[in-house]
């Protein structure tokens, strides 16, 4: 997925349906920055909701799928 410079990252929302920002803390001084996106499945479920039913969405008996896209400054 190519994205325009200057894109706010931190609002992925605006670019991608079902998704949020979050920051992941894997050890200590080392944050990592991901995005969560719900399957299309899950639309009509997660439309409107806050950061808060995403967080719990991770947690619950769906499958998740990491994908890491390497280091060159975009998501």
């Amino acid at each position: 997925v190519a994205f325009p410079y200057f894109v706010d990252l931190q609002r992925p929302e605006l670019l991608v349906n079902n998704t949020i920002n979050l920051y992941l803390t894997t050890e200590p001084d080392v944050t990592v920055g991901v995005w969560h996106t719900v399957p299309g499945s899950r639309a009509a479920e997660a439309q409107g909701k806050d950061q808060r039913w995403y967080e719990e969405a991770l947690a619950d008996a769906h499958p998740i799928i990491i994908y890491m896209h390497g280091n060159v400054g975009t998501r």
